[in-house]
């Protein structure tokens, strides 16, 4: 059991967790996650490490809340525990002095983009932050992407805060301005991901986005999580979860995506009718709630 140490909403549906983990805090690198499992009949849903505090023993996760898992990891607060949390998993962010850096956050990406950011300033690079989201309200960890950039650009779809457009608007200005650019993290929703690769393709500035596709077990077993880079297949788990966004079938990625959607949809419904009965359910089989006769046999 992992203890919640620290749990606050960042945005509606975006909530922050410190969790107790010590072995964890002690090894993860930038880029890495950890699968986690709410409970024990839960689904695994792999989680990318914001941040770590080695010396009081704790990770930090931020979850948004779309399906029913993580809505489910959204109820809970501090003093509550999850049952597993598995990790350091995947490779990590190549860090290393490029010069200057550019990173981009799309909406809930800009957890997933903030360690790396971290990383590569204090690596020495130049680094440029994009940000970016549907609306002012789900704008993330503004201050700390800011105390880690040297330079900071904020946008909104609805101009509702900062400029008035896309993350891919910015960093073309950048590369029309003739800034010279030597590397380019982007992570955030696939077609933006996608549009960062087709921005930076003609000028073949380096470009690397982090894949969270479907993942189960975290270890390559269940392929799951396959991807296709550069025309060969990958597993976002142990071979990434960052690959060369230049390289990525995105199409492909959308598709495997959407392959549980009936199941995941129905799940949520379940849950947002009746959250307190779902939860009661899964305290036991569920085979043998559908099937007694399977269950264990009693004999006077």
């Amino acid at each position: 059991m992992f203890k919640i140490k620290e749990a606050r909403f960042l945005a509606p549906e975006v909530k922050l967790f410190k969790v107790a983990a010590p072995r964890i805090a002690q090894k993860r690198q930038a880029g890495q996650f950890v699968i986690v499992r709410v409970h024990e009949h839960g689904e695994r849903i792999p989680l990318t490490i914001a941040d770590s505090d080695p010396t009081a023993g704790t990770i930090t996760i931020i979850v948004q809340g779309v399906g029913k898992t993580t809505k489910l990891l959204n109820t809970l607060n501090v003093g509550d525990a999850i049952l597993d949390v598995v990790g350091p998993l995947g490779q990590p962010s190549d860090v290393q002095h490029f010069g200057t850096v550019v990173v981009i956050g799309g909406g809930v990406g800009t957890a997933i983009a903030y360690p790396t950011a971290v990383a590569m300033k204090q690596a020495e690079n130049h680094v440029i932050g994009i940000i970016g989201a549907r609306t002012r309200d789900l704008l993330i960890l503004l201050d700390e992407v800011r105390a880690t950039t040297d330079e900071l650009f904020i946008v909104t779809d609805d101009g509702s805060f900062g400029q008035h457009g896309f993350v891919t608007q910015i960093l073309q200005e950048l590369i029309d301005e003739g800034r010279e650019i030597d590397h380019v993290l982007a992570i955030g929703p696939i077609r933006m991901m996608q549009a960062v690769a087709e921005v930076t393709r003609p000028q073949s500035i380096p470009t690397v986005v982090s894949l969270n596709p479907i993942m189960v077990d975290g270890t390559g077993m269940c392929g799951g999580c396959r991807v296709s880079v550069g025309g060969q297949s990958k597993f976002a788990c142990v071979d990434g979860p960052e690959f060369n966004a230049q390289q990525v079938n995105f199409e492909n990625l959308m598709q495997r995506n959407k392959l549980y959607s009936a199941q995941e949809k129905a799940a949520l419904k379940r849950f947002q009718h009746n959250p307190q009965q779902e939860l009661a359910d899964l305290q036991g089989c569920r085979l043998q709630r559908m099937h007694p006769e399977v269950g264990p046999q009693h004999h006077p």
